[in-house]
């Protein structure tokens, strides 16, 4: 039953991917160069098609090259920053199983996401004709990146718009990626990789669209700059539920560190690259090389070096040592928290939200979760969905106008309490809706393929058990 099911979900994504290039050959003789309008704003950009006759913006050659160097280091911390940060955190039998999981996302998502992901968020179709469909998803009018063109660029900033489809790509990778450190150790591989092609199509997908893509949650004013809610809230709430209902490792104990990390210096380059690849995650969200960049940018350096240090002097008080471990935890917190804020804090916001967040962060880690016992094994809901939370509502506290404008948003801080009211709503609407989807997916899968690896596969790791393989030779 569940491989006839498993052949079945095979073959229904498989059409589901292929049926629209039917509609794409029809029109591939006739490309558009329409133009598309960024719609001002201090979030991501959406995306709208303007008539053949206004004014085409022409190739800004400086800001193209910027987001070609954003676009790769946003996809090296998938891989093989993620990868690397998280292998060197699990037992040296399930280091590959990490990797391989990070690999798989990469390769499926990218395909899914230009196929069609891509037009769910950021089409307008649905939009246009004032269908319900349109408070989900854009539309189906940019299937395989139909109509864009060499000549379709993003006005205002001169991009080609298939270069912000391919950075948006990255965001969608790295997002289920992210979750990976819930159930890392103790996952089947199949169960997983259907899982998370689910999870992006009606998790993700859905509130990109919210936020990013013309949806409820951009229209209200929510600010979100680089994924505070897409990102980080989306993927730490359903990493929570997943280690919940997936259970506890095999051996758990539930104070201090359950299983020592098989390989700290791979937990510092996995962070290293994380660090870099998150200036352009952060920095590039705004698509161009200027003064926006440059202080999203600063802020993201500051508040992950002020999360570090904090994060680290409480271990050394709490626990008489600092570790790099902690350190590199401490500096994932800090780039986790400011990434909603990057376009609107200026540096007392960094310290702020930094030191903060490393402070909340730390809490959940090494209090709350040993106290429940639940078994999040690498922290991705203590770190993204904690530090998410935090970053997403301390953004309605500390936005400005002096980095936003002068018609721009301000927080709290600055006498606009209604911009924080609006973060709480966009925060809270996005917990629950990830929450709510993760467990119903969950449920499915589980019941049909089976997400739990049997408790010999456990013991023997993940490597040998699933993928036939091991790290590290044992010859001499």
């Amino acid at each position: 039953m569940k491989r006839r099911f498993f052949k079945y979900i095979a073959i229904l994504l498989v059409t589901f991917v292929i049926a629209p290039t039917i509609l794409t050959a029809q029109d591939s003789i006739a490309t558009t160069t329409d133009s598309v309008q960024i719609v001002a704003g201090i979030t991501t950009p959406i995306i709208e098609e303007v008539s053949a006759t206004a004014e085409v913006s022409g190739l800004d050659s400086g800001n193209t090259a910027w987001i070609i160097v954003a676009t790769i280091l946003v996809m090296m911390m998938t891989v093989p920053g993620l990868a690397l940060f998280y292998g060197g955190l699990v037992r040296q039998k399930n280091v590959l199983s990490i990797i391989m999981q990070c690999l798989i996302i990469t390769g499926v998502i990218s395909i899914l996401w230009i196929s069609f992901g891509y037009s769910w968020v950021f089409g307008t179709s649905f939009m246009d004709s004032e269908s319900s469909l349109g408070a989900v998803i854009g539309g189906f009018d940019k299937i395989f990146l139909k109509g864009l063109s060499l000549e379709t660029y993003i006005d205002g900033v001169g991009i080609p718009e298939i270069l912000f489809a391919l950075f948006q790509c990255m965001f969608a990778v790295i997002t289920p990626a992210l979750i990976i450190g819930a159930f890392a150790e103790r996952i089947k591989f199949s169960g997983f990789l259907v899982f998370t092609i689910l999870w992006a199509i009606l998790v993700y997908n859905p509130m990109a669209h919210w936020v990013w893509g013309g949806g409820w949650l951009m229209q209200m004013g929510a600010i979100d700059f680089a994924g505070g809610t897409v990102v980080h809230i989306n993927a730490g709430i359903s990493a929570l539920v997943m280690a919940i209902m997936l259970g506890r490792r095999k051996g758990y104990r539930t104070i201090g560190h359950p299983f020592t990390p098989h390989n700290i210096p791979f937990v510092f380059i996995g962070t290293a690259l994380l660090w870099l690849g998150w200036f352009g995650f952060n920095a590039g969200s705004g698509l161009a090389a200027d003064g926006l960049a440059a202080n999203a940018f600063l802020v993201t350096h500051l508040a992950t070096c002020m999360a570090a240090v904090i994060w680290m002097s409480l271990e050394w008080i709490m626990y008489k040592k600092p570790t790099a471990v902690g350190f590199c935890t401490g500096a994932v917190a800090g780039l986790v928290a400011i990434t909603p804020a990057a376009g609107t804090v200026d540096v007392l916001g960094a310290f702020a939200i930094g030191g903060i967040s490393a402070l909340f962060c730390f809490w959940m880690v090494a209090y709350v979760k040993p106290k429940l016992k639940y078994d999040d094994s690498l922290d991705a809901f203590g770190v993204h969905g904690v530090g998410g939370i935090v970053g997403s509502v301390l953004t309605g506290v500390f936005a400005t106008q002096a980095i936003t404008g002068a018609d721009g948003a301000q927080g709290a801080l600055y006498g606009d309490w209604n911009q924080l009211w609006i973060q709480v709503v966009a925060t809270f609407a996005s917990v629950a809706y990830s929450a709510i989807l993760t467990f119903i997916l969950f449920f499915i899968v589980n019941k049909t393929i089976g997400l739990r690896a049997s408790k010999e596969e456990e013991s023997i790791g993940l490597d040998i058990s699933q993928h036939g393989e091991i790290a590290y030779s044992e010859d001499e």
